[in-house]
């Protein structure tokens, strides 16, 4: 078994990675950390060199179970919730577990939600923390 976990560094990523390693022990599977970073005008090399780190220090807690566990970091220019879901795809995943921010309606309906398109279009189960 194969799981995703689109890790963004943001408030909810501890409980995201708990939970990951949980269903890791559980169903025996390896993990893929995914960071999506959109290609543009801003991005800077030092913002993929972070989260690559961040990537680094987070596998660190999966090695010492035993967990087999990779780090992708993905620059297209795709949204987060398109580019983790085509990454889900190309490599047949069997879960993604993803992180939900809270955002009014308004909010989602003029930015989206990559959660919410994630949730839709991936081609398998998909688990949301909050």
């Amino acid at each position: 078994m194969k799981i995703l976990v689109g890790y963004d560094h943001s408030g909810v990523s501890e409980a995201l990675l708990n939970l990951a390693r949980e269903h890791a022990l559980a169903f025996k599977a390896e993990i893929c950390l995914m960071t999506s970073l959109e290609q543009g005008s801003t991005l800077k090399n030092e913002d993929v060199q972070r989260a690559e780190s961040r990537l680094d220090r987070a596998m660190a807690l999966y090695k010492a179970d035993g967990i087999a566990c990779e780090t992708k970091v993905s620059v297209s220019y795709l949204g987060a919730g398109e580019d983790l879901v085509k990454y889900a795809v190309e490599n047949a995943m069997d879960e993604i577990i993803i992180g939900v921010k809270r955002r009014s309606k308004v909010g989602k309906l003029m930015f989206g939600s990559n959660a919410q398109y994630v949730i839709l279009k991936a081609p398998c189960p998909v688990v949301s923390v909050k």
